[in-house]
């Protein structure tokens, strides 16, 4: 597989690709190098068509990822120039991850801080470990969150708890973080990977397309009502109805047995 960083691991396992944050000894604090690694990584996922299913995890148990590597802001976002420069990649980051045409699941254990927060964001769904704990520690730093991101944590929690996370930058529980709607499941540390593979291998049964569709259609969705495309929702829904996978669905159906899709 590829290794654009030391720092990120790609790999293939059936249809599962996984992206790992392997920085253990900063609890997977993301450095500037792994921000660029990702789109790599994602890139040669999307183009893999064996790969149905974009895993996020982070090496070891202690967390997923504890957020940016703070040793290195005074050299690499202590000036506006450099701030600018060092956001512009992280967002290309998180707008990769956010794009992708293929579900994304983020498999959380232990700290999701900060920057954490902000990938999980992106991912599709958030399953964690029992011992997971959130936080967005920005009002401790002294940052500023760009409205991009802030509007990622309202879409999903609303204006008050996104409020709340902010405000407070305390760490929250997975059962909290359950309450408000931050990720889709907690199971218990033991339990989550098995989990999270039986989640993948039902994913994967099912039709490419229609899940490409889907997500494209809720991401317009998220957007104010001029701004959302129409013509690229109802397109992407022609895709499926136009497709063999649509011909294999309808004859499974019929012949009583499992389909087998292609993802064309």
């Amino acid at each position: 597989m590829i290794s654009p960083s030391e720092r990120m691991i790609a790999q293939k396992d059936g249809a599962i690709g996984w992206m790992i944050f392997n920085n253990p000894g900063r609890r997977n604090a993301l450095s500037l190098d792994m921000w660029q690694a990702m789109p790599v990584i994602l890139e040669h996922f999307e183009r893999d068509p064996e790969v149905r299913v974009i895993v996020l995890k982070g090496a070891g148990d202690k967390a997923f990822i504890s957020g940016a590597d703070i040793s290195q802001f005074e050299q690499q976002r202590s000036s506006p120039e450099s701030v600018a420069q060092y956001d512009a990649i992280a967002e290309a980051a998180n707008a990769k991850l956010q794009d992708i045409r293929k579900p994304t699941i983020a498999m959380i254990h232990g700290f999701c801080i900060g920057g954490g927060v902000g990938v999980a964001l992106q991912c599709d769904l958030r399953i964690a470990a029992d011992n997971a704990r959130f936080a967005v520690p920005a009002a401790r730093l002294g940052l500023g969150y760009r409205w991009a991101g802030v509007k990622k944590l309202v879409d999903l929690v609303g204006p008050s708890f996104a409020k709340e996370i902010f405000f407070t930058a305390r760490q929250f529980s997975a059962a909290e973080a359950l309450g408000m709607g931050l990720i889709n499941r907690a199971l218990p540390d033991a339990e989550i990977e098995a989990y999270v593979r039986n989640y993948c291998a039902l994913i994967a049964e099912n039709a490419p397309l229609t899940m490409e569709a889907v997500k494209g259609v809720v991401g317009e969705l998220a957007k104010p009502g001029p701004q959302i495309d129409r013509g690229h929702c109802e397109a992407l829904v022609a895709r499926c109805f136009d497709s063999q996978d649509y011909i294999e669905g309808r004859r499974a159906f019929m012949e009583k047995r499992k389909p087998v899709f292609a993802g064309k």
